[in-house]
């Protein structure tokens, strides 16, 4: 599998194209803040055709390039119903002072074609057999990607802003909850296989094994004693 990657924008969003090689078909992974130009060079670079545009939620740090992208694409992007709503009124999605400052110019709205993901759904893709799973927490309409292991190739999971390196999504905006994201992060993560590798929203490439035997939030899920000692991370 073919896997090409960029922080965009003013938020650093991780912004993936997912490919079963270079040269074929792909898919669009949270094209975020300023993403556009950043997409429209690996497409050229590695010689893509995107197919489609996968959200992982709603935040404004995640989808404010979804229009430009599937429109210069011609494709449809795929959204959680619980946060569609996000694409056309994102400053709801951040409560209205926190959106009215982070805004700024940006314009957003829905593209052309929406769908809505559905969980446990598998997208076949591009080539690519994506898993959908819904996990609340960040948003009421979070969901994470994974693909499964392939001959020499382990699974990856697009975690989005569910799991970092380290750390987990934050809880304190419109839709956030504590409780359902450790629920999420028990659902989602833990049954992986330790050879997972994470590629999340924000921040560095890790694996379900060293999250496991890291992350304390992770521990916490799984019923380890002790509080989480790091900050929570994301928009």
């Amino acid at each position: 599998m073919f896997v090409a990657g960029f922080p965009a924008g003013a938020w650093g969003t991780n912004c993936y194209l997912v490919a079963p090689a270079a040269g074929e078909e792909c898919v669009i992974v949270d094209p975020g803040h300023e993403a556009a130009s950043g997409v429209e060079e690996l497409i050229r670079e590695h010689r893509l055709k995107p197919v489609a545009v996968l959200l992982t939620h709603g935040h404004i740090d995640h989808v404010a390039s979804v229009v430009p992208v599937c429109g210069a694409q011609g494709v449809p992007a795929w959204i959680h119903p619980r946060d569609r709503y996000m694409l056309a009124d994102p400053e709801k999605a951040l409560g209205r002072s926190l959106g009215q400052q982070l805004m700024g110019s940006i314009t957003v709205g829905e593209p052309d074609d929406v769908r809505e993901l559905t969980d446990g759904g598998v997208l076949e893709l591009a080539g690519l057999h994506l898993t959908v799973d819904h996990a609340p927490g960040h948003t009421e309409g979070s969901v994470t990607f994974r693909t499964p292991a392939s001959r020499d190739i382990p699974p990856v999971l697009f975690s989005g802003d569910l799991l970092f390196a380290g750390s987990i999504g934050r809880t304190d905006l419109p839709g956030g909850d504590s409780a359902a994201i450790m629920r999420s992060l028990a659902r989602v993560c833990l049954p992986l296989d330790d050879a997972t590798v994470v590629l999340s929203g924000h921040g560095s490439q890790t694996t379900i094994g060293r999250e496991r035997a890291t992350n304390p939030y992770l521990q916490q899920a799984g019923g380890a004693q002790g509080a989480p000692a790091f900050p929570r991370r994301g928009m």
